[in-house]
């Protein structure tokens, strides 16, 4: 659709390299400094989707630097400024090779293996009574590799990741530390905007002085699967779908339209009118979550209006 960025191709000042993920590219300007653009790509099941969806990226940068704003004093995070809608600005970091899932509830991809009858997820031991979208005893850290685009994410033991020595013990306990306290946040937050924090997942970097940080996106839609509080407990009684707040609503659709990510499966067409109401889903998500109304940005000419904000900030930095 017109009115979208999906990919950039911009040349700031000091710029040495760029890195473009799923969603983000990250530009590495000189003095370790990095921009990240929030795209309006969207992916699921690993995979990019041919079209964007209008204010996606501008939903997901401005969730993300309002909750790594509200969780700084428990866990320090790389972000420096927003200058635009779309852009988060912070110190370069060498990023850890894992996300860090965490989940308070049988649901998503944790309750599709607990459906097929595995009762480990990444080692982790789940209860055998439990029903779609139960709550977890206590929460369940369940890694994944991290993956190139177009590629997927794949499920990691603790084990094995300090076996390999993807991440050192020392480091892997900093991480569990800071995804625990995260995640509490997060439930705390989710819980006076009358949602509960089903599950999310946490991406870390090493500065260049050794510090762990918290980077990338944290309690977004893309990110985190939230339910509504309200009536959670009757629609787990009746064994019911609970009312979503995520991206969980475009992976049905593909489900229901025969794609998962698998090979040899072709991605649906998305008519437009279906990202309108997609786009509509997450200015909803983004109401629902931070509290707040959603204000669009101007989208006339968004390359020269983050290139306009960006050298703008850097000038005066």
């Amino acid at each position: 659709m017109k009115n979208t960025i999906i990919d950039t191709n911009f040349n700031f000042p000091g710029q040495k390299s760029v890195y473009k993920g799923k969603v983000r590219e990250v530009y590495t300007l000189e003095n370790d400094l990095l921009v990240m653009i929030a795209t309006d790509r969207l992916s699921a099941f690993d995979v990019v989707m041919p079209k964007g969806i209008p204010y996606k990226g501008q939903i997901l940068n401005q969730i993300a630097t309002k909750m790594m704003e509200a969780t700084k004093d428990i866990v320090p995070n790389w972000l420096e400024s927003t200058p635009d809608p779309n852009v988060a600005i912070g110190k370069k970091c060498e990023p850890f090779k894992v996300e860090m899932v965490i989940r308070g509830y049988l649901s998503g991809h944790s309750a599709r293996e607990h459906k097929l009858g595995k009762r480990r997820l990444c080692g982790v031991k789940m209860p055998d009574e439990m029903i779609e979208n139960d709550r977890f005893p206590s929460p369940i850290i369940t890694p994944a590799t991290k993956a190139e685009m177009g590629d997927h994410d794949e499920d990691i033991s603790k084990e094995n990741i300090l076996e390999r020595n993807i991440v050192s013990k020392e480091d892997y306990e900093v991480l569990e530390d800071y995804t625990y306290k995260l995640f509490n946040r997060g439930t705390e937050i989710a819980a006076s905007r009358g949602l509960i924090l089903v599950d999310t997942k946490y991406e870390f970097g090493k500065t260049t002085d050794g510090e762990i940080v918290l980077i990338d996106e944290i309690h977004t839609p893309d990110s985190s699967r939230y339910f509504y509080a309200e009536g959670y407990e009757e629609r787990q009684k009746r064994e019911e779908p609970q009312k979503q707040l995520s991206k969980e609503f475009v992976r049905q659709w593909l489900i229901a339209n025969e794609f998962q990510g698998l090979e040899g499966q072709k991605v649906p067409e998305m008519s437009d009118a279906y990202i309108q109401t997609v786009s509509e889903r997450y200015i909803e998500l983004y109401e629902n979550i931070t509290g707040e109304t959603f204000i669009k940005a101007e989208v006339s000419n968004i390359e020269d209006r983050i290139e306009k904000n960006v050298l703008q900030y850097l000038e005066c930095r």
